[in-house]
């Protein structure tokens, strides 16, 4: 098998196009043929100057209408399954889909006789109703299904056919961050990266920053200025911009320079509303020796031992939450500890290994 053709729906800044553009830049690296079908905008335009690398790309977005979102997604599903069909007579092609969401050319694959392999990256079973259909489809569709944590996996029905491959991080990453637990711990700063969700907890980060001013909070939230702006307002959330211990950054396209200046990062997702399956900016973080802290449920609490590298905390409990940094913070011992241990972690999720399972798994 030579020829790859991928379906990704969104791209743009967040974690599965940026673990589909470490995979797709390894294969391409062993000198597979590529077709990459997604939208403009995001991490996946940065594949360039292969010559076997072809490019396939949309206009999609999000609408504050869920209704209109649901419209441009069946438009792409339509278009999608129909460009799928131009790879009809050739042989030796694999439809690699990442996430749920491509379900048009995953039927297009089945109908050609194509083998269909799923990188799953969410978990559909606490979410709503539409993803649960989507990944009962992907059950009936895929030849393969790739999980990314045990956690993940285990609430999928079906039992043949699926694998567990947890993320890594590419090369070109890793080689930019600088671990140094003297210097971080100097920072006393608090990071996290997120979306602009309601579950992603930006209110509680805004709330920590507020019993703690006398450390500094960063918030990296992947959308627009516009958007952040128009959140905060509609819910009343008030920080002192440019002379406050809290500074919230919209999307980047680098966010090395956050991690390489802060000296702790946490997540705040909700698991009553979202559970994250795996935890990219956790494995980031511990790859620069950065302690963590992070919900108690899903494929990131997999990640953390309380203790050693991080802690595992109720997101809700943000008195624990708010004595666990100041303990961090105000330990160097401690420090020092969790920092040498979330490095030694983090080697568990190598590059190398993660693309070697990965393409065993396409040549299957």
């Amino acid at each position: 098998m030579k020829h790859i053709v991928c379906f990704h729906l969104f791209n743009d800044y967040s974690g599965s196009p940026k673990v589909l553009k470490m995979v797709l830049q390894g294969i391409l690296d062993k000198g597979y043929e590529v077709d990459l079908i997604t939208s403009k905008g995001g991490v996946l335009d940065e594949l360039t100057g292969h010559a076997n690398l072809k490019r396939m790309s949309y206009g999609y977005h999000f609408s504050a209408n869920p209704v209109v979102t649901m419209f441009r997604y069946l438009g792409v599903q339509l278009y999608t399954f129909l460009i799928a069909f131009r790879y009809l007579f050739q042989k030796q092609t694999v439809f690699y889909i990442n996430t749920l969401l491509p379900v048009g050319p995953a039927l297009a694959g089945r109908m050609m006789g194509k083998k269909v392999i799923y990188h799953y990256h969410e978990n559909a079973f606490v979410k709503g109703a539409f993803y649960k259909i989507l990944a009962t489809l992907m059950q009936k569709l895929a030849h393969k299904i790739i999980c990314v944590s045990q956690y993940q996996r285990s609430f999928l029905g079906r039992k043949s056919g699926v694998c567990v491959i947890p993320n890594a991080l590419p090369k070109e990453f890793t080689s930019r961050l600088h671990p140094d637990a003297e210097a971080a711990f100097g920072r006393q700063t608090v990071l996290m990266l997120s979306s602009l969700k309601e579950y992603k907890g930006t209110r509680e980060f805004i709330e920590l920053a507020n019993r703690l001013p006398q450390y500094k909070f960063v918030l990296v939230i992947n959308d627009t200025d516009k958007n952040i702006d128009k959140y905060l307002k509609d819910n009343n959330l008030t920080f002192v911009k440019g002379g406050g211990n809290l500074i919230i950054y919209s999307r980047q396209s680098d966010v090395i320079p956050f991690y390489n200046s802060a000296s702790l990062v946490i997540n705040l997702t909700n698991p009553l509303f979202a559970v994250e399956t795996f935890g990219l900016t956790t494995l980031e973080a511990m790859t620069n020796g950065l302690p963590v802290i992070v919900p108690i449920r899903g494929g990131i609490a997999e990640m953390v031992e309380n203790g050693i590298n991080g802690y595992k905390i109720d997101v809700q409990d943000l008195k624990n939450i708010t004595e666990q940094i100041c303990r961090i913070l105000e330990n160097r011992n401690l420090y020092s500890s969790l920092s040498a241990n979330a490095l030694k972690c983090s080697a568990k999720y190598h590059y190398s290994c993660t693309l070697y399972n990965l393409i065993n798994s396409l040549e299957e």
